[in-house]
C-alpha cells in the first residue's frame, strides 16, 4: 500500500538557501534507495524524531507551481488517494528520477582547428585528391558551412553549423566517409542539444471560419453566461460545429493574454483536432498526451514554466497537470466520455471534476504566488451530456447553451432499427450482418462513399467453447474468460494481459471441437473482407492503436478516402469528423444495454447517438442501421428520435426512485488479497465497521463482476451517501476504519482502494 502524508528531511548546510517550494530534491529512503522528491515546505521546526539529510538539489528553479500543488492536494483529499500517487501520475517519468530525462542531441560536424588557415586548408585539399568521396564531402562541408573565403592567413568563419545528417544528404556520402575525415583530423564532430517539440508555424488567427448564425448565437450566449457562471454546458447536436465555436472562444482568450487548456477524452481525437487547430494557432499550440514520448512530455512541461509557454494546450486528461501561468479558459470536449475518469492505477480522479475545481484553487494560497487577474472559465461541450452535468445545468448550477442545428443545415441521420431476433429465427442473418445492412453498405461503396461498423468488443471471438461439454478457457490470474485473437492465434486476458496457447483439445472431455463464440472486431473485419473483397478495410481498436503513429495512420487514411470501411470499438464514436461516411452500422446494441451496471443505459444511449452522428456529416443525409433483439425498448426509440430530453427525464425518475446519482454520492471500496478467504473475512469486518458509522448507507460486501484480477481476489463495498452529507467527515471515517483494519495483523497485506464517483 502507498504511504500517506509527507516526509521530513534535514537540509544540510551545503544546500542551505538552495531549496524552494516546487524544486526537486534527491533523498534517501530505506536502507539504500534514492528517490526524487518535491519540496513543498521549508521550515525550521525540528520534529521529535531523527531525520535523514537531503542528498542533493536537482533544480535551479521550481518545476511545480503552487496552484498545481493545490490541485494535487484536492485530488488526494477528494479521491482518498495518497498525494504520492498524484505526484506519480502528474509528473513525467523523466522528472521523477535523477537521470531519467536525457535532452535530445544531434551530431554536428566542424572544421578541425589546425586547418583554420590558408596554408593548411590547401594542404588538406591536396591530401584528399586520391579519396574522391572524402574530398567531395569535405568540399561540400566547406560550402555549406560558408568556409568559402579567406582573409589573410585565417579562414573567416560565418557561424553556420552543419549537422552530420545535413552533410550526408547534401553530399550523398556515407557516415563512414565522414568518420574517416574525423579520424584523419580534417573534421571534428560534437553534439548539441536540440528540442523535440515540433514548430507549428506562424499562427493565423484570421483563418478561423466565420460562424453561422446559430454558432454565433451560441458563442454570444456562452460569453454572456460566463458573466455569472463559472461553468457552462454547450449541448450541441452532432455535426453542429461546436469546434468552430471553441476556436473563436480560444481566439478571444488569447486576445486577453490568457492561456487555454483544451481536453479531449481520446488520443485518436487529439490527432484529428491537432490538424484543425494548428491551421489557426500554429506554434501557439502544444500537444500533450500519453502516446508522446516521456522526453517530449518533459520538454513541454519545461516550456510551460518558461517565459515563452504554449498559449494553447490540446491533450487528454493528463494535460490537466501541466503548469499554467495565465490559464483563462478550459474546454472539455465530449464531456460525457468515461475516458476522462482514471481507473487503474490510482489516483482514480475524474479530469472533468478536477478541471472544474482548478479555478477555485488558483487563489494564491502559497507565499510568492501571483494572483490571477481574469477568472478561469470552463466550457463543457457534448451532443450527449452526462446525467450529472445536465442535471447541474437544469438546476442552475451550470449555465446551459444549446446548439440544435447541424452545420449547413445538414439533416440528422435516418436511424433504422433492424430486429435481428426475427431475422435469426428466419435464418436470414449473414453472421452478424443483416440483409438490410449489407445492402446499404453495398450501395454506399458503389457510390464511392464510406462505411463505419461499430462493435464494442475487440479480438476475434469473446471466447472459445467446447461444443461437446461447454468448457471455456479462463485466465489463471483473473476471473474472466480468455479472448481469442486470430492474427496471433493466441488466447489473451484483457484484464492482466496474460497470453495462452489455444488448446488442441478440451481438457475436460477431450473433444477437438473448439469453436469461437461471439464476434469481436477482428472477426468482423475477417468476415467483411470476405463479403466485400474489393473494399479496403481497416480496424480501430486497442489492438491496432498502440502507438501514436497507428492512430494517425488509421485516421488519415480514412479521412483521405484510402480506406472504405472502418470497423471499431467505442473509439470511433468519439467525435471524429469524416466527410464521406454515409452508412453506419451498430452491429449489436444489446451488448451495451445488457451490461450489469446502473449506468448501462446512459452509456449505451451516448455511444449509439455519438456513433450515429458520424453518418452524413457533409452532403446528403446519412443512414444508420441499428441491430438489436430488443427493438421495443424505450431507449431504442429515443436514440432513433434523437430524444435526449425524453431519455434524460425517464432516467432521472429511475435514478431518483432507486437513489442513484445525481441524487446521491457513491463511493466504492475495494479490498484485494491473494487469499480468497482472507479478503472475504476482511471485507465482512470492514463492512461491519463502516455500518457502525454509516448504517444502511453501506451495501455489501459482495463479489464484483470480475472477482479476481492479476491473482488478487476482490470484494466490493458500496457507500450510498445523500447529497449534502459532510464529505470531510465521511473521508475521516473511512481513513479511521482503514487504519483499524490494517492494524489487525491478519489484514496487514490486504489492499484497500477507493473509487469516488465511479463510472
Amino acid at each position: 500500500m502507498p504511504l500517506e502524508g509527507l516526509f521530513t528531511y534535514v537540509l544540510p548546510e551545503t544546500l542551505a538557501g538552495k531549496v524552494r517550494f516546487g524544486m526537486r530534491v534527491l533523498v534517501p529512503l530505506g536502507k539504500s534507495k534514492r528517490y526524487t522528491a518535491l519540496a513543498v515546505k521549508v521550515h525550521d521546526q525540528e520534529p521529535d524524531f531523527k531525520c535523514r539529510a537531503i542528498i542533493d538539489v536537482l533544480d535551479d528553479a521550481p518545476v511545480l507551481l503552487p496552484q498545481q500543488y493545490s490541485l494535487w492536494q484536492w485530488i488526494a483529499e477528494y479521491y482518498l488517494s495518497p498525494i504520492g500517487e498524484i505526484f506519480k501520475a502528474a509528473l513525467p517519468s523523466g522528472m521523477k528520477s535523477e537521470d531519467g530525462y536525457k535532452p535530445k542531441t544531434e551530431l554536428y560536424v566542424g572544421l578541425a582547428d589546425r586547418l583554420k588557415n590558408e596554408r593548411t586548408l590547401h594542404v588538406a585539399l591536396n591530401m584528399l585528391s586520391r579519396a574522391a568521396s572524402q574530398q567531395k564531402a569535405f568540399v561540400d562541408y566547406l560550402a555549406l558551412s560558408h568556409w568559402d573565403s579567406i582573409e589573410g592567413d585565417v579562414c573567416r568563419e560565418k557561424t553556420v553549423e552543419i549537422t552530420r545528417d545535413e552533410l550526408m544528404n547534401s553530399s550523398h556520402c556515407t557516415a563512414a566517409a565522414i568518420k574517416s575525415l574525423v579520424d584523419r583530423q580534417f573534421l571534428v564532430t560534437y553534439e548539441r542539444e536540440v528540442g523535440r517539440l515540433n514548430d507549428g508555424g506562424e499562427p493565423h488567427l484570421e483563418r478561423a471560419k466565420p460562424l453561422s448564425p446559430a454558432q454565433q448565437e451560441a458563442y454570444n450566449q456562452i460569453l454572456f453566461q460566463f458573466l455569472s457562471k463559472n461553468v457552462v454546458l454547450l449541448h450541441g447536436v452532432t455535426s453542429s460545429g461546436k469546434t468552430e465555436v471553441y476556436i473563436h472562444l480560444i481566439r478571444q482568450a488569447l486576445e486577453k493574454k490568457q492561456q487555454v487548456l483544451y481536453l479531449l477524452p481520446e488520443i485518436a481525437l487529439t490527432v484529428q483536432m491537432m490538424n484543425r487547430l494548428k491551421q489557426v494557432f500554429g506554434n501557439l499550440l502544444g500537444i500533450y498526451h500519453s502516446k508522446y514520448s516521456d522526453a517530449e512530455r518533459v520538454e513541454i512541461w519545461q516550456k510551460q514554466l518558461s517565459a515563452n509557454p504554449y498559449e494553447v494546450i490540446l491533450g487528454a486528461r493528463s494535460a490537466l497537470f501541466l503548469p499554467f501561468q495565465r490559464l483563462g479558459l478550459i474546454i472539455i470536449d465530449e464531456e460525457h466520455e468515461t475516458s476522462f475518469k482514471q481507473q487503474d492505477p490510482a489516483p482514480r480522479y475524474h479530469a472533468r471534476s478536477a478541471a472544474i475545481m482548478l479555478p477555485m484553487l488558483k487563489g494564491g494560497t502559497f507565499p510568492g504566488e501571483k494572483k490571477s487577474g481574469a477568472p478561469c472559465h470552463i466550457l463543457l461541450g457534448t451532443a450527449t451530456p452526462s446525467m450529472e452535468s445536465y442535471y447541474n445545468a437544469m438546476t442552475g448550477k451550470y449555465g446551459l447553451v444549446r446548439l440544435e442545428t447541424r452545420y449547413q443545415d445538414i439533416q440528422l441521420p435516418e436511424i433504422q432499427v433492424v430486429d435481428i431476433k426475427d431475422l435469426q429465427r428466419r435464418k436470414m442473418m449473414n453472421g452478424p450482418f443483416s440483409p438490410q445492412l449489407l445492402a446499404a453498405m453495398r450501395q454506399a461503396l458503389e457510390q464511392g462513399e464510406q462505411v463505419i461498423l461499430f462493435q464494442n468488443r475487440r479480438g476475434f471471438a469473446p471466447m472459445i467453447e467446447c461444443r461437446v461439454c461447454g468448457w471455456v478457457p479462463r485466465c489463471e490470474h483473473c476471473d474472466v474468460s480468455l479472448t481469442y485473437h486470430k492474427n496471433t492465434h493466441l488466447l489473451t486476458c484483457h484484464y492482466c494481459g496474460a497470453v495462452y496457447q489455444v488448446p488442441e483439445a478440451c481438457p475436460c472431455c477431450g473433444s477437438t471441437d473448439l469453436r469461437g463464440r461471439g464476434y469481436g472486431t477482428e472477426k468482423i473485419e475477417d468476415q467483411i473482407r470476405a463479403v466485400f473483397p474489393d473494399a479496403r478495410v481497416a480496424r480501430m481498436d486497442l489492438d491496432t492503436t498502440r502507438t501514436r503513429n497507428a492512430y494517425e495512420r488509421l485516421i488519415n487514411d480514412f479521412s483521405a478516402g484510402r480506406t472504405h470501411i472502418l470497423i471499431g470499438t467505442q473509439m470511433i464514436s468519439k467525435g471524429l469528423d469524416f466527410d464521406r461516411v454515409s452508412v453506419v452500422g451498430i452491429l449489436n446494441a444489446d451488448n451495451m444495454l445488457n451490461y450489469p451496471d446502473f449506468r448501462a443505459y446512459e452509456h449505451a444511449f451516448m455511444m449509439m447517438a455519438q456513433v450515429s452522428g458520424r453518418a452524413g456529416r457533409k452532403g446528403r443525409r446519412g443512414l444508420v442501421l441499428l441491430q438489436t433483439k430488443n427493438a421495443q425498448l424505450p431507449v431504442i426509440g429515443q436514440v432513433v428520435r434523437n430524444d435526449f430530453e425524453g431519455f434524460f427525464n425517464d432516467l432521472l425518475q429511475e435514478r431518483r426512485a432507486f437513489h442513484y446519482p445525481p441524487f446521491c454520492r457513491l463511493i466504492y471500496v475495494y479490498l484485494r488479497h491473494r487469499d480468497d478467504q482472507v479478503v472475504e473475512v476482511a471485507a465482512r469486518q470492514m463492512g461491519e465497521r463502516l455500518r457502525q458509522w454509516f448504517g444502511t448507507r453501506v451495501l455489501g460486501p459482495d463479489k464484483p463482476a470480475v472477482a479476481k484480477v492479476k491473482t488478487l481476489h476482490i470484494r466490493k463495498i458500496v457507500l450510498k451517501l445523500e447529497n449534502g452529507i459532510d464529505m470531510q467527515r465521511v473521508r475521516d471515517c473511512l481513513r479511521l476504519v482503514q487504519q483499524q483494519m490494517l492494524d489487525d495483523r491478519r489484514f496487514g497485506a490486504v489492499q484497500i482502494l477507493y473509487d469516488v464517483d465511479p463510472l
